[in-house]
C-alpha cells in the first residue's frame, strides 16, 4: 500500500517551487488538501497509477533536495536551538535586551 510520508508535507514548504508545477500540485493536492489518489488523478486528468508515479517521483525530488541542501533540517535546529536559548534566558535572568533578540529570531523562524 502507498502511505503518506508527512515528512514530504514539510519538505515541500522548503523546496516547493522548485517543483515542476504539476509535480508541486500533485504534492499539495496529496498532502495538504487530504486528497486520495484517484481524486488527484481526477483534478490532474491522468491514471491513478500515474497520480502515484507523480507524487513518488517527486517524493524523491524532495527528498534528493533536503539530502544535498538540508534546509529543512537547519531550519528545524534554528527553532529548537532559539527557544532553548530563550528557556535559558528565563531562567538565568539574562538581560532583556538579548531575550528580546531571541524572541525576534524565535519570530522570524516560525
Amino acid at each position: 500500500m502507498f502511505e503518506k510520508n508527512l515528512n514530504i508535507g514539510y519538505l515541500l514548504d522548503f523546496y516547493g517551487d522548485v517543483l515542476t508545477e504539476r509535480r508541486r500540485d500533485a504534492l499539495d493536492f496529496y498532502y495538504n488538501n487530504d486528497m486520495s489518489l484517484s481524486e488527484v488523478a481526477e483534478e490532474l486528468g491522468i491514471s491513478r497509477q500515474g497520480a502515484r508515479d507523480l507524487i513518488k517521483k517527486a517524493e524523491e525530488e524532495l527528498v534528493f533536495y533536503e539530502e544535498k541542501l538540508g534546509l529543512a533540517k537547519k531550519f528545524a535546529d534554528a527553532q529548537t536551538h532559539a527557544a532553548r536559548a530563550l528557556e535559558l534566558c528565563d531562567a538565568t535572568g539574562a538581560d532583556k535586551e538579548l531575550k528580546s533578540e531571541i524572541q525576534l529570531l524565535l519570530k522570524s523562524v516560525d
